[in-house]
């Protein structure tokens, strides 16, 4: 099993408390202790206000931060969970991740969906067309990036994006382009989609639906004939890591605490529903014992890849360090 680490970047409200311009100094050293240690990856979430609710607390932007994340890394490779297709031109983003890469010497990742959060849709202007209308985006425009990173120019006539010679060079530095994440478990589109383009997958935490998932997406490999064991399939996870129960316990409490503190007490019951799901049995919350215990059961289901989310990690290191001291060596 290989590991991802998210970076707190304010979406799930993991920067409040900490100064405006002190953020990018506890992102950035993040970075550099995950590129330092034993992660093979470092990851932001493509979003632009908060969760469970919109606030006024900061959300960074990903690919700003992808750049930056490339400039002051050497080693861990860089994803977006996801890149959301219809916020940005295909085309443009095809040369913005071709930049980013020879920024980054080769080590970008791009992590794609067709997007979800309405409230940020409505807020910058992007309207909020229907399921099928996002999926069409996100085949048309994987199908432009792919074309874009493999021939230096495309031209796509689709029925959501038209390209006209459009020119990304220089390409990016690895053959063929970043590999494609495709994320999300839509059955009939999403997963086919994946079939017919990814590298990797990621879907849901949660053993019997990552089982489930699983069988589609090989179901749609053999439609398609692409080999579905060559594709890469993770699972995000929540993680509150300490050497006992009781102490999980107070680090909900004290993160429940710092962020009704921060946003209200109105927001208090979206907050807590999203805790209990940072605590639920498919999450990494726990003991390192019981942790590695479930990562097990997913990596015996075929996840190869976990990226782990810690909600303390810009204002406490130590549940990372455990996580690298015990969980890490007992699944790699």
């Amino acid at each position: 099993m290989r590991f991802g680490l998210f970076i707190p970047q304010g979406w799930r409200l993991d920067l409040v408390d900490i100064p405006t311009e002190n953020h990018w100094s506890v992102m950035n050293e993040l970075a550099r202790h995950a590129d330092n240690s034993t992660w093979d990856s470092v990851w932001v979430y493509d979003h632009f206000h908060t969760v469970p609710l919109p606030t006024d607390e900061a959300t960074h932007e990903a690919w700003s931060l992808m750049a930056a994340f490339a400039a002051v890394t050497e080693r861990v490779k860089l994803g977006q969970m996801c890149t959301a297709m219809s916020y940005r031109n295909p085309a443009y983003l095809a040369k913005v991740a071709a930049t980013t890469d020879i920024i980054s010497g080769g080590r970008v990742q791009m992590g794609i969906g067709g997007g979800w959060y309405e409230h940020e849709w409505r807020a910058y202007g992007y309207g909020f067309p229907s399921a099928g209308a996002r999926l069409g985006r996100l085949d048309e425009g994987v199908q432009i990036m792919r074309d874009a990173w493999r021939d230096g120019r495309v031209t796509f006539d689709g029925k959501h994006y038209q390209v006209n010679d459009a020119i990304v060079a220089p390409k990016p530095l690895q053959e063929g382009g970043p590999p494609l994440w495709i994320a999300g478990g839509g059955e009939k589109v999403t997963l086919k989609i994946a079939a017919k383009y990814a590298r990797y997958t990621n879907f849901s935490s949660a053993p019997e639906d990552f089982r489930h998932k699983s069988d589609v997406l090989a179901e749609h490999c053999r439609a398609v004939g692409t080999d579905f064991d060559a594709i890469v399939r993770s699972a995000n996870f929540n993680c509150v890591l300490a050497s006992s129960e009781d102490e999980v316990s107070r680090r909900l409490q004290h993160i429940r605490d710092r962020q009704v503190g921060a946003v209200g007490e109105d927001a208090a019951p979206a907050i807590d529903a999203m805790l209990a799901n940072v605590a639920s049995p498919d999450s990494a919350t726990g003991t390192p014992e019981q942790v590695i215990e479930r990562l097990s059961r997913l990596r015996d289901l075929g996840c190869e890849y976990a990226i782990m989310y810690f909600p303390e990690a810009a204002y406490d290191r130590s549940g990372i360090e455990l996580f690298e001291r015990e969980v890490i060596p007992a699944l790699s």
